[in-house]
């Protein structure tokens, strides 16, 4: 269905010789541009309004992986020239924008003399890994609960761009990805001269028609995918027309977003983002979001053709672990109604003359604080925020999954192409727990699948970083449960847990932490 080339890692390219001046001859894998700084490795898509190519490429001077929205065009026409360096300006200004469902601009730059004569611009981005937009409909539309939740982060982002006075240019299937974590973002930024925030609500409606559809509402489609059709009256045919399944306020407020009656014969109604947010989120479902970059045969939502239907296996282990949960919070309030009965008992039995006198020589009666630490018991995290020390944050959005209580969601971090570590992308990668009150740290319990990971647990006090944090306690994880055992001498309302080494997956590396429960002690 999609007409993107195949991506693959580009080979040492000859940079002396097959350039006639063409920037579409100049522009192939391997070739370098700004004095030599980024590599081209893949092209994943074009612009042909804005002729614009988009490109994934190395930074040679930081060593990572960035996007490339390349403005191309002839230089001697002024018309090109002029438009180009609006988009240049507009990019540079979104620069400042920071939010995750769109990636950050790193850098704006101009043609410089090395590059083909038929480059006006380039805006660089950070390159956001996962897959293409159009990847997800190659094999039908989503269920609608999918579709309305992976959109819904790059509509926060349409809206919050509104408000700071901005405009995405939104509105082309291949300058959106879905990253790991499931979710829709704005990759290639770089909004056309002309564009503005009308049509970026306009692009949000076109990629929800395209999730529940398959088929895209806009013009200057990729080739081989296909266009929604219109009616007798001219008018767009909605998506519930098409898809029985789809609920009518999605399938109102894409036809309604996309409404420009010049172009599509419909009313219209729908100007913000924020009107298209509040329907995504009434209709969204939650449910695992990281196998948006699995295969297609294997089991999951994103891809399948018909919409969701009951897993008995999965409500089946739910109720057995609810029954599970039942029969040991009743053993817990059993030993504790057993250890408060055998304080009386063991009060009556000392209330003689007798006195008992501990190894120290001191009487209970005078013990000292902090010589006996008060009993570990569990502490309520009542916040979290995600922790990377290259300040790029592995899914921050799920970072609440790690204490919800649920051990079937989970926090996960990026698919890295190389271990943590010095060196490398990343030093670790985790997060910041919130505690409902200061406590002395004793123990951390972890519920994880990933084999081999490593994680540290350091005491926070302050702004979270390495140098300002105490190492307390670290482990190498098995599947399921780990106990760490933590050797803090003070209180804290702060816990830093930090991937340290990865676990190696399908030729990369990552890791998986499903729960997080710590207990400690009165301060």
């Amino acid at each position: 269905m999609t007409s993107k080339p195949t991506e693959q890692i580009a080979a040492e390219h000859d940079e002396s010789g097959g350039d006639d001046g063409s920037a579409d001859q100049g522009l192939t894998p391997g070739r370098v541009l700004d004095h030599g700084r980024y590599r081209l490795l893949s092209q994943v898509g074009s612009d042909n309004r804005c002729n614009a190519q988009l490109w994934r490429a190395k930074d040679g001077v930081l060593g990572r992986d960035v996007a490339l929205t390349i403005l191309v065009g002839d230089r001697a026409d002024s018309e090109a020239a002029s438009n180009a360096r609006r988009t240049l300006e507009r990019a540079m200004h979104a620069s400042t924008f920071n939010h995750i469902g769109v990636a950050r601009v790193l850098d704006v730059v101009t043609q410089s003399s090395s590059d083909p004569n038929g480059v006006l611009g380039i805006v660089i981005a950070e390159w956001t890994h996962g897959t293409d937009l159009l990847d997800l409909v190659t094999e039908g539309p989503l269920p609608p609960g999918t579709a309305a939740r992976l959109l819904q982060p790059l509509a926060a982002a349409v809206e919050a761009a509104h408000h700071a006075g901005l405009v995405l240019g939104a509105d082309h299937p291949q300058r959106i990805r879905v990253t790991p974590d499931g979710e829709i973002r704005m990759a290639f930024p770089g909004p056309m001269a002309q564009a503005t925030s009308t049509d970026d609500v306009r692009g949000l409606g076109a990629a929800l028609y395209l999730l529940l559809t398959g088929r895209w509402a806009l013009g200057d489609a990729p080739e081989g995918l296909p266009v929604a059709p219109t009616g007798p009256d001219g008018n767009l045919v909605a998506p519930r027309t098409l898809r029985p399944t789809v609920p009518l306020e999605l399938s109102t407020v894409a036809v309604r977003a996309l409404g420009n009656p010049d172009s599509t014969g419909t009313t219209g109604g729908v100007r913000t983002g924020a009107a298209v947010l509040r329907v995504l989120e009434q209709h969204a479902t939650f449910d695992a979001t990281n196998a948006v970059t699995q295969q297609a045969t294997e089991s999951n939502e994103v891809w399948r053709r018909e919409d969701p239907k009951p897993d008995q296996a999965k409500r089946k282990k739910l109720m057995i672990s609810v029954g599970v949960l039942a029969v040991a919070t009743l053993l817990v309030i059993g030993w504790i109604a057993v250890g408060v009965i055998g304080m009386f008992i063991d009060s009556n039995r000392n209330s003689g003359n007798s006195h008992v006198i501990d190894q120290s020589g001191n009487q209970p009666g005078n013990q000292q604080p902090g010589q006996t630490p008060a009993a570990a018991t569990p502490l309520k995290i009542t916040g979290g925020t995600s922790f990377n020390t290259n300040n790029d944050p592995d899914a921050p959005q799920r970072i609440p999954n790690l204490f919800d209580g649920n051990p079937t969601t989970y926090w996960a971090t990026f698919n890295y192409k190389q271990q943590l570590g010095p060196g490398g992308i990343s030093n670790g990668t985790g997060a910041v727990l919130t505690f409902d009150h200061a406590a002395v740290l004793r123990e951390v319990l972890i519920n994880s699948p990933s084999a081999g990971t490593k994680v540290e647990i350091r005491q926070v006090n302050g702004a979270p970083s390495l140098e300002g944090s105490k190492l307390i306690g670290s482990a190498v994880l098995t599947p399921g449960d780990n106990s760490i055992k933590l050797q803090a001498d003070s209180p804290t309302q702060q816990i830093l847990v930090l991937v340290t080494q990865l676990t190696p997956n399908g030729g990369g590396f990552s890791s998986q932490l499903n729960e997080v429960t710590v207990n400690g002690s009165a301060a």
